[in-house]
């Protein structure tokens, strides 16, 4: 396919999206938002005279036979059961969780990442963690401890294609044209993943190796929203599809650790405007464990 049909058929797909906004509302989480907090110049993760930081090279070739848990021993087998989910189960949970989030007592952490603590509603022994989409961003959150044996999801660069039905009364997953949407959803989240480039993670300073083997796509799942939610004043039922690469990250020893991760979306022309559109993450994340 060429680059001029894939660019038609992109826009096409938010041409269909746009003109059911009156009666929906369809949001690609993705590009949203593309604020930071906390990143200032000369602070730590910064290259000391206010400039970018280079990402560091974690395109790190494996052997097809070393074991996948051998070459990475921070992260979850993607074909590994663990905790009682799979890894792409766990995805579907982080995204259940950050879609029903109240905005309040803290920020929502698709807007902040500092002033929100990573211990924020979260339960059992797998926490989430996402942060906002931003060039160059320090989130410090050393001042909460981390439990002993507490696993991270970790998002490195993702998509979301939502679909929340609005009516005048109460919704419904049960009722058209949710169903009939799911195949718009799926064209409209893989056309965003795919445009990842060069997603990155180091723990600790080591590279994760092979980490584009990390992409993860769910099948359709449901939602209940707040009202408000992060992406509107009124929330209700929904549905939604994630694409993109995330890592199941094994307990930490007790101590500091730095994890930096991020990518690229590089998105084509035609589809935010009439030339390409680079959207960059780079976050450096500082957590504390206990013993």
């Amino acid at each position: 396919m060429s680059l001029h049909v894939a660019t038609r058929e992109r826009t096409a797909i938010f041409s269909f999206a746009g003109s059911i906004l009156r009666n929906s509302a369809v949001l690609m989480a993705a590009a949203m938002p593309l604020t930071g907090c906390g990143g200032g110049e000369g602070g730590e993760g910064s290259d000391g005279r206010g400039g970018s930081r280079g990402a560091p090279n974690s395109a790190v070739a494996i052997s097809a036979k070393t074991p996948e848990w051998v070459v990475n021993p921070h992260v979850v087998p993607q074909d590994a059961q663990y905790r009682g989910k799979t890894p792409r189960q766990w995805v579907v949970s982080f995204w259940q969780w950050a879609l029903e989030l109240p905005l309040s007592p803290f920020p929502h952490p698709f807007d902040d990442c500092n002033r929100r603590p990573i211990s924020a509603a979260q339960t059992g022994s797998v926490w989430y963690w996402d942060a906002p989409i931003s060039a160059q961003l320090t989130c410090n959150q050393r001042a909460t401890t981390i439990p002993a044996g507490t696993s991270i999801l970790l998002v490195i660069l993702d998509g979301s294609s939502i679909f929340l039905p609005v009516f005048d009364g109460a919704t419904s997953l049960n009722k058209p044209p949710i169903r009939t949407f799911t195949g718009d959803q799926l064209r409209i989240v893989s056309a965003f993943a795919n445009d990842i480039k060069d997603p990155f993670c180091t723990i600790d300073g080591v590279p994760v190796a092979n980490i584009t083997a990390y992409r993860t796509k769910t099948d359709v799942f449901s939602f209940s929203a707040p009202s408000p939610w992060i992406f509107s004043n009124t929330g209700g039922k929904g549905t939604s599809i994630a694409d993109g690469y995330y890592l199941l990250l094994q307990p930490f020893p007790a101590g500091l650790h730095t994890i930096r991760y991020g990518g690229k979306f590089v998105i084509p022309a035609g589809v935010f405007g009439s030339e390409r559109t680079i959207i960059a993450k780079d976050i450096t994340l500082l957590i504390r464990v206990g013993s």
